[in-house]
This record gives C-alpha cells, sequence and structure tokens, in this order.
C-alpha cells in the first residue's frame, strides 16, 4: 500500500502528494534543509568535480552612472562534509560584477555558460567561465547584428549546442534600453557560430530543460510577470512542449501545463522524464503527461537545480537563504566531469 493515501498528504511538511506517483519522487525518508542563509537568487549549477554549488545573487544597486543601474555578483559554496546549515564564511566570490549575470548552466567541458543580460551601457551576452581559470569568453552576443534583450535561461545540449531564452524584462524593469528584437528562445551552435530563432511565439520564456533523451525541449512562459510587482493573470504562466527536429528545429508545440500559484521560473527534467517547475508555493512536479502530482513547499524559490553525488539533491534559490531537499528522484542531466 503506498505511503500516501489521501490526494493530498504533507510529508515534514514540505513534501504534499497529490497522486501515489509522487512516492516514486521523494522515496520514503524526503529531506529538507537549510544549506546556508545568503543572498542567493539565481542561476545555480551544481559542479560534481567540486562538490559546490555556483548561484546568482539578486540585484543590487552599483556606482555605474547610469539610472537604475544594478549589479549581480557570481558565488558558489562548498558543499563538503554536509555539515548543515553552513556559516556565511562559506560563500566565495567568482566574479564581483557580472553584467547581470541570470540563467547559467555547464558545457560539455565543465565550463560555465552563463546568461548576462547586460545593462544600458555594456550589451547582453552569453559567456562562457572557465572556472579554473577565471577566463572569460563571449559566446555570442547579438542576432543578425541586433542585441539581445536580457537573456534569462541556458542548457547545452549533448551535441554542445546552446539554447537560451531573451525575454525582455530588462527593459521592463528599467535597466535595458527598448527591445529590438522579439521575446525569442535560440539555439546557439559554437562549432558554426550560428546563431537561429527556434521559437518566436511567447510573451516572456523563460526556464527551459530538456527531456532525457532530448526528443522534447520544455520552455515556460513567465508573461504573467511584466515587471516588479505586477501579475495579469490572463497572460502566460504555463509551460509548453515542443518536439526537436533534426536536434536543431522545434515543433508540434503544445501545452504541457499551467503552473499556479505564481508564475513558472526555473524548470528542470529528472531521469523518468518527470517536469519540475518553481512556483510562488515552491516547487511543482508534473508527471510526462502534464499531471501534478506533487509539490515540494519552499516559498520565494525563483529556481534550483539538481545536484549532490548522486544528483538527486534539489537545492532551491529563495533570495535570503539556499534550501535543499534530498529526494529519491535523480536530474536527468549530470554534471560533467572536469578537464
Amino acid at each position: 500500500m503506498s505511503d500516501f493515501t489521501s490526494c493530498e498528504e504533507s510529508v515534514n511538511g514540505h513534501f504534499v502528494a497529490y497522486s501515489d506517483e509522487f512516492q516514486e519522487v521523494v522515496g520514503k525518508d524526503p529531506q529538507f534543509y537549510t544549506v546556508i542563509e545568503t543572498d542567493a537568487h539565481e542561476g545555480p549549477v551544481y559542479v560534481g568535480a567540486e562538490n559546490a554549488l555556483y548561484f546568482t545573487t539578486l540585484p543590487a544597486s552599483s556606482n555605474i552612472p547610469v539610472a537604475n543601474a544594478r549589479q549581480v555578483a557570481i558565488r558558489k559554496i562548498s558543499l563538503e562534509g554536509e555539515r548543515f546549515p553552513l556559516t556565511p564564511q562559506a560563500v566565495m566570490s567568482v566574479r564581483g560584477a557580472s553584467n547581470m549575470a541570470n540563467g547559467m548552466s555547464l558545457d560539455l567541458d565543465g565550463r560555465l555558460v552563463i546568461c548576462e543580460q547586460g545593462t544600458r551601457t555594456t550589451p547582453a551576452r552569453i559567456s562562457r567561465l572557465d572556472i579554473r581559470t577565471g577566463t572569460v569568453e563571449t559566446l555570442v552576443d547579438q542576432w543578425r547584428g541586433l542585441r539581445f534583450n536580457s537573456p534569462n535561461d541556458v542548457v547545452v545540449k549533448s551535441d554542445g549546442t546552446v539554447w537560451f531564452t531573451d525575454p525582455s524584462y530588462g527593459a521592463l524593469q528599467g535597466f535595458k534600453d527598448a527591445p529590438l528584437v522579439g521575446d525569442y528562445v535560440y539555439r546557439y551552435d559554437p562549432a558554426t557560430q550560428q546563431t537561429s530563432v527556434v521559437a518566436d511565439s511567447f510573451n516572456k520564456p523563460n526556464g527551459l530543460a530538456f527531456s532525457p533523451d532530448e526528443s522534447i525541449l520544455y520552455i515556460n512562459d513567465s508573461g504573467a510577470i511584466q515587471g516588479p510587482g505586477s501579475y495579469f493573470a490572463k497572460l502566460p504562466h504555463h509551460i509548453r512542449a515542443f518536439d526537436v527536429r533534426g536536434g536543431r528545429q522545434l515543433g508540434n508545440g503544445r501545452l504541457f501545463a499551467v503552473v499556479s500559484p505564481g508564475i513558472p521560473d526555473g524548470l528542470k527534467v529528472d531521469t523518468a522524464g518527470r517536469v519540475y517547475s518553481s512556483s510562488a508555493s515552491g516547487v511543482q512536479v508534473f508527471n510526462r503527461d502534464g499531471d501534478l502530482i506533487g509539490e515540494i513547499i519552499a516559498p520565494g524559490v525563483a529556481n534550483f537545480t539538481f545536484g549532490g553525488p548522486q544528483n538527486n539533491v534539489l537545492y532551491l534559490m529563495a533570495d535570503t537563504r539556499i534550501w535543499a531537499a534530498r529526494i529519491q528522484a535523480v536530474g536527468a542531466t549530470r554534471p560533467p566531469l572536469a578537464r
């Protein structure tokens, strides 16, 4: 008999099941704990070779002489020892000024691929940071001669291509000029240096994640939020699914799931093909048919990632702290080893 006997049952106050399927996600003894009290907002990436978690901070006022100028740092914490919560001294700076970095991922060689939203004085770009040497280089910073809006999230496919979303939140939040291009989803091929629009049907494309076999790309639309403090229920707050054709094009776009309360932001997939999305209440978990089977209650989480030696720990960015949920399910994408 299942441990979850009702349609809505809570475990430890943080794991709520709406279906017996959720037991396959959390297992018999899920754990929820605080990793550290710190400024952690976006871009979480677990680096297995270091047993470390990289992340970006909340935008803060900067000394750039432009109205509404803000800045974001890239930081990391070592997770050795698992004695939590860690002290504030465990936080290490990676880049003090990162050109408004947001989403991040790892490439096939273990380098950090970064969405830099840019400012009114520095262009947006997708950059790459060698975490061993600290060297930063530009991968792509324009499409057909036009600057990007404010790249938000990025994934690297097994063929090395870089897929990223580019909503116009920077302009809406006042730190970027008016957009020159649409709110698109892009594919960049480092081998050919070609950048292609793969989806143009989004209001505000945000998080994205491939299915385990990379035959489906899930992309969420957070258009219900158009700027600070706003929420428009009739605008998108859903996840869409696309078939990946020929490894480079998207087709058969369809609604996968609507996320409520709030909007979807972070997006991940486990090895069984289940889809995880942040929401106003925490992290919602959907089966492959798009049914909501459970939630991890963690209000304030914007983004999250799988990590840990077994890739079964969800690290949750909650602005003033990092939480962790140790579960049974395993993330679909394992962090690459160092070169």
